[in-house]
């Protein structure tokens, strides 16, 4: 199969690399040539981990790294696409006009996924009414080449055929589905998993712990592989509070996002990307 994957940020290049690794020809389209350099560099450090892990070979490595390009042109990425992902910034708007432009040069006959996480499939698709049947969520986590779920997401609009294609796409892939019937805001797993993240971001401003004995409580004591302020930290504080933005604009009160939340992203302390947030990172992206 060849896939299309739109948007060359950590999760855009993660599911593009987990595209590769399951072996479709696949296309990474960015508006930025900078942007698909560092996802092309993350891509190869991961692969170089599977090799050093023994997960992978260095040819079969190569094998993935060949299988995978890079592009700034749209058309270009999505020609012969029989399945397009579009991952890019979690604004409605944005999202909209990049499906506008699939919709403009991929095959008229293409699986849509789009990555959010939050943002309503049936809006996302009223953009493209006439393709809107063919468009579902296909929500993946972070990093998709580890985290074994795919959250389907139908929109009202959706054919079965698509959310059977969907679910048939991501058994390729080598992930396990679930399928939120209903395009509420949040899906099924964003609803929970913020509002956890938003207790830990309380507790932490209320000085009931610290940051990092609040993460390792979740992590030893439910089992989290990642604590919910270094996950934050991980995917994006901008991105985190993008979401809670949303989810207060449609689900109310319990979703407002904290005065230290919206303070560490006005200060640009994003995470990871930019060596600090919750917590400070090295160049290697460790904590410090």
């Amino acid at each position: 199969m060849r896939v299309a994957v739109i948007g060359a940020g950590t999760m855009g290049s993660g599911i593009a690399q987990l595209a590769a690794m399951s072996g479709h020809e696949t296309s990474l389209v960015d508006v930025s040539a900078d942007q698909l350099d560092r996802a092309r560099q993350a891509v190869a450090t991961s692969l170089g981990r599977f090799v050093k892990k023994g997960s992978l070979t260095v040819d079969e490595a190569s094998a993935v790294d060949a299988r995978l390009s890079c592009t700034t042109a749209l058309a270009t990425g999505v020609s012969g696409a029989e399945c397009v992902v579009e991952s890019v910034i979690e604004v409605l708007d944005v999202k909209q006009d990049v499906f506008r432009d699939i919709v403009a040069d991929a095959p008229s006959t293409a699986l849509l996924g789009t990555n959010t996480s939050q943002l309503s499939i049936t809006a996302i698709g009223a953009a493209i009414p006439d393709h809107s049947h063919r468009l579902v969520g296909l929500h993946f986590f972070n990093p998709p080449v580890l985290m074994r779920l795919v959250e389907v997401v139908a929109g009202l609009m959706t054919s079965e055929e698509t959310i059977a294609r969907a679910l048939a796409f991501s058994a390729g892939l080598g992930k396990e589905t679930v399928v939120c019937r209903k395009d509420s805001p949040g899906f099924l797993t964003s609803r929970i998993s913020a509002l956890v993240r938003l207790e830990c971001f309380r507790m932490l401003e209320e000085g009931v712990a610290s940051a990092a004995d609040i993460d390792k409580a979740l992590k030893l004591g439910f089992n989290w592989p990642m604590g919910p302020l270094e996950l934050g930290d991980f995917n994006g504080l901008d991105t985190y509070l993008r979401i809670l933005t949303s989810l207060e604009a449609t689900l109310g009160e319990r979703y407002r996002p904290t005065v230290t939340l919206r303070n560490l992203v006005a200060a640009g302390r994003l995470g990871r990307k930019t060596g600090a947030g919750v917590y400070n990172y090295d160049d290697a992206g460790q904590q410090v």
